[in-house]
């Protein structure tokens, strides 16, 4: 069987759902209907690692909610595909648009809804509170839930194996001594 390290050396793109992995799952709902969702700021600063890195990022949701809109263009997430109960088409077309193979491509997920595009790409992840099932089908599992830091695992475990750690976090110390 294909490691971690290896499978993480040849990502490209990331996908990440969002409600379970991205937040903890929660939904908060204001009385005019509005929906809320609380993002952890850490995993915000992994993905921004990764673009800085030049690994591209995509969100593929079931949902769709105006705050995970926002949130993406915060973050300079290129591709952003909401309301998609069946993710499939998404990610087929998501990897004609950025001409990639699938073991080009990693998925974070944590519902049985993710498992069919898991199984399609090079590197599938489980956050630690994934459903068993999702967990079945993954190549690695994060230690951190969704919402708590997972995402930020993903990041810096890609870009670890990929070398590119150390100079994203040296260059951050270098700062601090100027």
């Amino acid at each position: 069987m294909i490691d971690f390290q290896t499978r993480a050396r040849a990502i490209e793109l990331v996908i990440f759902d969002v409600d379970g992995v991205m937040t903890d799952g929660s939904l908060y709902l204001g009385d005019d209907g509005q929906e809320y969702k609380a993002f952890n700021a850490r995993d915000g600063h992994g993905m921004t690692m990764l673009r800085q890195a030049g690994i591209a990022m995509a969100v593929i949701t079931g949902r769709c909610s105006e705050v995970v809109r926002i949130r993406m263009e915060s973050l300079r997430v290129e591709y952003v595909y909401q309301g998609q109960r069946d993710k499939g088409p998404a990610y087929a077309a998501l990897r004609a648009a950025c001409g990639l193979e699938h073991d080009q491509i990693a998925y974070v997920g944590d519902d049985v809804v993710d498992v069919p595009v898991m199984r399609q790409v090079g590197l599938a992840v489980a956050v630690a509170d994934a459903h068993p099932l999702v967990k079945a089908h993954c190549h690695w599992q994060t230690c951190l839930p969704g919402g708590r830091g997972a995402v930020r695992e993903v990041c810096e475990g890609l870009l670890a194996a990929q070398g590119k750690l150390d100079a994203l976090l040296n260059g951050y110390l270098a700062r601090l001594d100027e």
